[in-house]
């Protein structure tokens, strides 16, 4: 991870032009668990990926994150990211959207360079697949009779997708028939950490501030299952987008459980995301990523 960290700055600095590296490091280096990158890291070292290859794949997954991460907060007008001012919080709107467009541009650069092409092909086509999820997230705004399963595609898409692709990728790159075993853990991680990223935005914790989501409008999982439970719809109808009725929603999803049954449902998608690493061989990085598991799911 610190000769991939290093590639990543590098691939930075040398673009020649100085605002791209400075708003790019102003979020890459506000901290970040990376776990994209260390996903494509261990994916290449349980199926024998070459190690440079793996980490400009590693690389090129967390440009392609970062990218969406600048853009997610120009369109959700976020001026906090990871306890700091987000980039179009401290450069400005057009900025954050450029340098967005500039990391996605390097990362294809990079995986350009591994010589795989299936492996460029996995994670092009997560950069589309993510795009499309975005969209249909701000489509789906506001509307409280979104169903589980069209939630479940949205955050499939705009978050699961990459996960999968970053550990999919450097399987393809070694030729492993472990590809798809990889791939279908990454989707189960994602989605199970997109579920309990959903809690956290009630909750608080991990550095995240509490009502993004809330604030945005956004039908997540916790509002999705207290709604099942016959929650006030009227209620939500009127408090999503309204910041000051957040306390009054987070007793309401406290009360009928909602909570609750969000992380059991993130819990099922890491169990899931075990089971999918049964093919593999035991190894002391196949137990890291089982344990991973329960971590995404739990997140605290």
């Amino acid at each position: 991870m610190a000769a991939t960290n290093a590639l990543i700055l590098e691939r930075l600095e040398d673009v020649g032009v100085p605002l791209i590296p400075q708003v790019a490091r102003h979020l890459i280096e506000a901290g970040g668990k990376r776990i994209r990158p260390l996903l494509a890291l261990a994916a290449g070292a349980i199926t024998g990926a070459p190690e440079s290859g793996t980490r400009l794949l590693a690389a090129a997954v967390e440009f392609i994150h970062s990218a969406t991460l600048l853009h997610d907060d120009v369109v959700d007008e976020s001026r906090q990211r990871r306890g700091r001012p987000s980039a179009p919080a401290a450069f400005g709107n057009k900025a954050a959207v450029l340098v967005g467009d500039a990391l996605f541009a390097r990362a294809f650069e990079m995986m350009v360079a591994t010589g795989s092409l299936p492996a460029l092909g996995t994670l092009a086509t997560a950069s589309a697949t993510i795009a499309r999820g975005e969209v249909a997230q701000l489509a789906a705004l506001g509307h409280l009779n979104t169903s589980w399963a069209a939630y479940v595609e949205i955050i499939d898409a705009k978050t699961a997708a990459l996960f999968a692709a970053a550990c999919k990728a450097p399987a393809l790159l070694a030729k492993s028939p472990h590809a798809d075993a990889l791939a279908a853990y990454g989707r189960a991680l994602g989605l199970a950490f997109q579920v309990a990223d959903d809690v956290l935005d009630y909750e608080g914790g991990l550095g995240k501030e509490p009502g993004d989501d809330f604030r945005e409008g956004k039908v997540t999982a916790p509002v999705l299952l207290a709604l099942e439970g016959r929650e006030d719809r009227g209620f939500w109808a009127r408090a999503l987008g309204n910041i000051g009725a957040l306390p009054e929603a987070l007793e309401r999803l406290e009360c009928v459980g909602a909570l609750d049954a969000a992380r059991a449902r993130a819990l099922a998608y890491a169990h899931e995301a075990q089971g999918a690493l049964a093919p593999l061989p035991t190894s002391p990085l196949k137990d890291a990523l089982l344990a991973l598991a329960p971590y995404a799911a739990g997140r605290g």
